[in-house]
């Protein structure tokens, strides 16, 4: 007779059987699903950063992230806001930590709020101040930054600098008069050079003089002169960074605005700066603004980096259309040049893209050949109070310097990487000789090399005043 089946050990059999099915999916269906805090999702603690670079031409606010994320935003009306969908990110003090770096006195954004729009979306609603165009593009890793995010809050009614400089210059209550005495400062100045004999005049027409006798062979200036500054880097682009921490585009602004107001006090000169805050400018935009105002000189100021913290000393670049004269300087205009990606640019913008291309197609053989002049005065006046690193004029292929109608010189204060030269580069009384020095180079171009006339921006100011 067969044994009875063990009940028992049946029952454990399938009991382990079970188990095993269980795991098995458990497994399976674990495998189908990537955890998340994968890199694959920007969930909240895939925030890195967030940034707010307040300024009149526009507001940029940029979430730096560990993984590209899909975003989805839109415009809403009365009031005014804009809702922007970050999709797989989950609500946490990171994110909430843009309200806190709104600037009451920003000129687009009234406030920030951040919630959980639903699970795994949070939702960011920028109060408006004014109606704007916004741009949002993403970046991908370059430098020391990870993934970002860039919401660009432009105005609908874009700033026009040209606008923006008759605006800050005065204007004389007889600009006739006003004219003739900037005819007879340049002309006093002509004359210190060439010292003419002076023509004989009769005495019943010396009353009526008001300038000195005109000197021979020379052009006569009766306009104002415009001098483009474009302080280096700025917003998400620091520059070079010295080892106490002192930020290249923090001097360099603080230089440019000084130089500023040394031309602005100039009876026959006025000045604009491509950024007179901390936000970013591409570098074709820097060009387009000297453009814009129909400059005369284009100067823009850096501070110069290298590998060792030995290099030292001034330089001055003009542009090349065959290359860098150094090695040196051909490793500068690659670390200028990449200021765009740093700075970060919408490359989906075709309208800037074109602009770009023509911008850096474009340059002419007189425009290097008054910037060489313009740059061998500024570098003479800067071996007065600096070290030189050079003692003659360099030239790279700059993308800032690349105005065709514009002689255009780009100025390395001093090393930023170098110790010392740190020091004085934050040193109010250093900056201070730096604009001197400059201004002083200015000057002696012009003494050398009159401005032409100019038919339509010479004349705004006396047309705005006479209405």
């Amino acid at each position: 007779m067969p044994a009875p089946p063990d009940r028992s050990r049946n029952s454990t059999a399938r009991l382990t059987d079970s188990m095993r099915r269980r795991r098995f999916v458990q497994a399976a269906a674990a495998s189908l699903f990537v955890p998340l805090t994968s890199p694959l999702f920007a969930r909240g603690e895939g925030i890195l950063a967030v940034r707010v670079w307040p300024a009149k031409e526009y507001t940029r606010v940029t979430l730096e992230l560990e993984a590209p994320l899909k975003t989805a935003h839109q415009i809403v009306k009365n009031p005014e806001r804009l809702v922007v969908d970050l999709d797989g990110v989950e609500l946490n003090a990171k994110l909430r930590d843009i309200i806190s770096k709104i600037n009451p006195n920003d000129p687009y954004i009234a406030g920030v709020r951040v919630g959980q729009y639903k699970p795994g979306v949070a939702r960011m609603v920028i109060d408006l101040k004014a109606e704007i165009e916004p741009q949002v593009f993403a970046l991908k890793p370059v430098g020391e930054y990870g993934h970002r995010l860039v919401l660009d809050l432009y105005p609908l009614n874009a700033v026009d600098p040209l606008l923006a400089l008759l605006d800050k210059k005065p204007v004389a209550a007889e600009p006739e008069d006003r004219i003739a005495a900037i005819a007879a400062e340049a002309n006093r100045e002509l004359g210190k050079m060439e010292k003419p004999k002076a023509p004989e005049v009769k005495p019943a027409e010396i009353a009526k003089a008001e300038t000195p006798p005109e000197p021979r062979g020379k052009p006569q200036v009766a306009r104002l002169v415009t001098i483009a500054l474009d302080p280096g880097h700025g917003g998400e682009d620091p520059g070079a960074v010295g080892r106490s921490g002192t930020y290249e585009k923090t001097v360099v602004l603080a230089i440019a605005k000084r130089l500023k107001a040394k031309i602005d006090a100039e009876p026959n000169m006025r000045s604009m700066l491509t950024r007179d805050s901390d936000f970013f400018v591409p570098l074709h935009v820097r060009v387009q603004k000297a453009r814009r105002v129909e400059a005369d000189l284009m100067v823009s100021i850096h501070a110069d980096a290298f590998t060792t913290p030995r290099a030292r000393g001034s330089s001055v670049f003009a542009l090349s259309e065959r290359g860098a004269t150094s090695a040196a300087a051909r490793w500068l205009e690659k670390k200028e040049n990449d200021a765009d990606l740093i700075g970060g640019v919408n490359v989906t913008n075709t309208k800037d893209k074109a602009l770009a291309s023509v911008l850096l197609d474009l340059s002419t053989t007189a425009q290097i050949t008054d910037s060489l002049k313009l740059g061998k005065a500024v570098l003479s006046e800067l071996g007065g109070m600096n070290t030189l690193h050079k003692e003659s004029v360099e030239q790279a292929n700059f993308a800032v310097l690349r105005a065709p109608d514009i002689p255009s010189i780009l100025i390395e204060t001093a090393f930023i990487s170098n110790p010392e030269e740190e020091r004085k580069l934050a040193d109010d009384a250093h900056q201070e000789k730096f604009a001197n020095a400059i201004m002083k180079g200015i000057r002696a171009y012009f003494a050398k090399n009159p401005p032409l006339a100019k038919s339509r921006l010479a004349q705004l100011p006396a047309m705005r005043e006479r209405g």
